[in-house]
């Protein structure tokens, strides 16, 4: 553990698979109290469960599953209730998320929503439920995973872009209102880690009458997708472990208020992060509001 940092209790949702899996396992191993979050932990992604149980007993770590669907209110908010009686949280970090991909025109507002369901209106629930116990937590902290590409519009993945693009403009007007209440707000962003789980949960366009219309195109979201399977099949893929580091990195008192990382080596999203952190400060001083401005690192 970081010497700056005591041990957390820290909840991340989404944490049957990838950054979220990753980050239970390492959270718990560098001592804090971890509630890995789920849907369906006694149905299938009771395999996820076992294998972090495991982990838990092995190590004697402090790693409890509990079962969340961000897009239920009665589920979260049982939730909510089940931590609050554990102890509580210091830490809650949005995880849990899905990705979509194909011609735009091809998704019908239904597919849209579902991705919006997950990836949006997910995180807001969970803050409503657990903002109780972060304002009764000294030094909390939220962090919020969402991506490159709430920063870089890439063709054939509108839907999934537009739903991080609102995730971060949730952070970020979170981020303002939670440091009046002393809550700090961290946003990670990270690039294009592949992996069969993320794969095998993509959201396609539902509408594929609309897609053959735009003729050679309609194929391209497919065909990226099978490259990137390929990549994970031979073992090519980025390591999400350093995507996992970042969630612990992010806990730490001194953290910055946005860390990014991208495999590819492309610096769009900082380049672009560094334009818009200006320009709020410029905002926000015009309006009056720069007290709500915590201090960028």
């Amino acid at each position: 553990m970081h010497p700056s940092l005591t041990p957390r209790r820290v909840l991340i949702t989404g944490s049957s698979t990838g950054f979220g899996h990753l980050a239970a396992r390492s959270l718990a191993a560098e001592g804090h109290r971890v509630f890995a979050a789920m849907r369906a932990p006694d149905g299938r992604n009771a395999p996820a469960r076992a294998a972090l149980a495991d982990f838990a007993r092995e190590g004697g770590h402090d790693l409890r599953v509990v079962p969340l669907d961000v897009t239920d209110d009665r589920d979260v908010a049982a939730c909510a209730e089940s931590v609050a009686a554990q102890g509580g949280v210091d830490a809650v970090v949005h995880n849990a998320g899905v990705a979509a991909a194909g011609i735009t025109e091809a998704f019908s507002a239904d597919a849209m929503r579902h991705v919006f369901e997950v990836n949006v209106f997910g995180p807001q629930r969970v803050m409503r439920a657990f903002m109780p116990l972060l304002r009764a937590a000294a030094g909390a902290t939220v962090v919020w995973v969402t991506s490159t590409d709430a920063r870089e519009v890439m063709p054939f993945l509108g839907v999934y872009d537009a739903s991080k693009a609102a995730q971060e403009a949730l952070a970020e007007a979170w981020r303002y209102e939670l440091h009046a209440l002393g809550v700090r707000t961290v946003v990670i962003q990270p690039g294009t880690f592949p992996s069969t789980a993320i794969l095998d949960k993509l959201v396609p366009a539902d509408d594929p009458a609309r897609a053959a219309a735009y003729g050679s195109l309609a194929g391209l979201p497919d065909a990226i997708v099978a490259s990137l399977r390929e990549l994970v099949a031979q073992g090519q893929a980025p390591d999400p472990r350093g995507v996992a580091d970042l969630f612990a990195a992010a806990l730490r008192p001194d953290a910055p208020h946005r860390m990014t990382l991208d495999p590819s080596g492309f610096d769009g999203a900082a380049r672009i992060n560094a334009v818009c952190d200006e320009v709020q400060r410029e905002l926000l001083a015009r309006v009056g509001l720069t007290h709500l401005l915590p201090t960028a690192r």
